[in-house]
């Protein structure tokens, strides 16, 4: 800036030539040197303001430094303010679902407890039953209680056993008889029931015969009509009164009547008319009890062979409420037998 100014004040001097006069040489000297005075306080001043303003120019940098950091920390502020009303959301977020799952684990620990209180009486009353089942009259009186029933049913149906004998007889011509008695018993063995197979079964010494329930006709004797009704009375009979010793409900009902005795269907059936009009009989559903005779009602076949298929049910039904599987549908007597023979062996009283 110096040498710019005196480039210029060189420039002036060559440009302007003054001439002076002698006689005023003194004044211009004066004039000169108070000029030249004057240029030096002006250089000083032009100095010093030179460096005030430098200065000036320093703190000004430094002020709009300043001022760009704070700038950028405002930014930075404004972004944190931003990030911290998300953060502050979030909260508010993390708060509400801190408060439902509180009061769903308060709900799950009043449940808990009301659940612990109810365990708790369970567990009372199971140890108080547990008490009763140890006592004089627990488990092992019950069991004495059962015992006692057994044995009471044991020898009831022993009297209908001996009241209604059912046997084997040896020799008969079975393959006439309606059924033979071929299973192996549980008290029995192998030679015993080579035995059995090769003969018949009679109840109080009657056969139930195979004949008139294929074919009635006018020279069917009709004495075997009336010894295989009378058999089937009193298979009916026997059936009646073990069930009743053993509480069972008969799934078929029984009309007790000697000879004459009835069975009932309470289930929706076709009832047949006749056998010349069984391929052309209408269906008849209702669920009134149907009457069906054990006994040959003149020419009528199709209901007494009906009636004698649920009489087997019944005995079915009793061989599965004490464990014993069926010997076949067409097996009367071998079911009653084995039956009885299930019931008067030993181990029925222990089972």
């Amino acid at each position: 800036m110096e040498a710019k100014d005196k480039a210029v004040a060189a420039e002036n001097q060559q440009e302007i030539v003054k001439v002076v006069q002698w006689e005023e040489f003194e004044h211009e000297l004066a004039r000169l040197v108070s000029l030249s005075s004057a240029l030096n306080e002006a250089k000083e001043k032009k100095a010093l303001l030179q460096q005030k303003l430098d200065a000036l120019i320093q703190v000004e940098a430094k002020s709009l430094s300043q001022s760009n950091q704070l700038d950028e920390m405002r930014e930075k502020l404004e972004s944190r303010k931003l990030v911290m009303g998300n953060e502050l959301m979030h909260v508010k977020v993390v708060e509400e679902n801190v408060k439902k799952e509180e009061e769903r684990l308060s709900n799950e620990i009043r449940s808990l407890l009301v659940a612990g209180t109810a365990l708790s009486a369970s567990r009372k009353r199971l140890q108080e039953a547990n008490r009763l089942l140890a006592g004089e009259r627990g488990y092992v009186h019950l069991r004495k209680v059962q015992k006692l029933l057994r044995v009471r049913q044991q020898y009831m149906i022993s009297q209908v056993s001996m009241l209604y004998p059912v046997k084997v007889v040896i020799g008969h011509a079975h393959e006439q008889e309606l059924e033979s008695f071929t299973s192996i018993s549980k008290s029995g063995n192998s030679a015993e029931s080579k035995l059995i197979d090769q003969g018949s079964l009679t109840i109080s010494a009657l056969h139930l015969t195979v004949l008139p329930f294929k074919k009635m006709s006018f020279f069917t004797d009709k004495k075997d009509v009336q010894r295989s009704a009378t058999a089937l009375g009193y298979v009916a009979h026997a059936v009646s009164l073990i069930a009743s010793y053993l509480e069972v409900p008969l799934r078929y009902p029984l009309r007790l009547g000697g000879s004459r005795s009835y069975i009932h269907d309470y289930a929706p059936s076709s009832e047949p008319t006749s056998s010349e009009s069984a391929s052309t009989s209408l269906l008849s559903s209702n669920t009134k009890a149907t009457e069906f005779p054990l006994f040959l009602d003149g020419q009528e076949t199709t209901r007494a062979a009906y009636a004698v298929f649920l009489l087997n049910k019944d005995v079915e039904q009793l061989l599965n409420f004490i464990g014993v599987k069926s010997l076949g549908p067409r097996h009367v007597l071998a079911n009653l037998k084995e039956l009885l023979m299930t019931i008067l062996c030993p181990e029925y009283i222990d089972t």
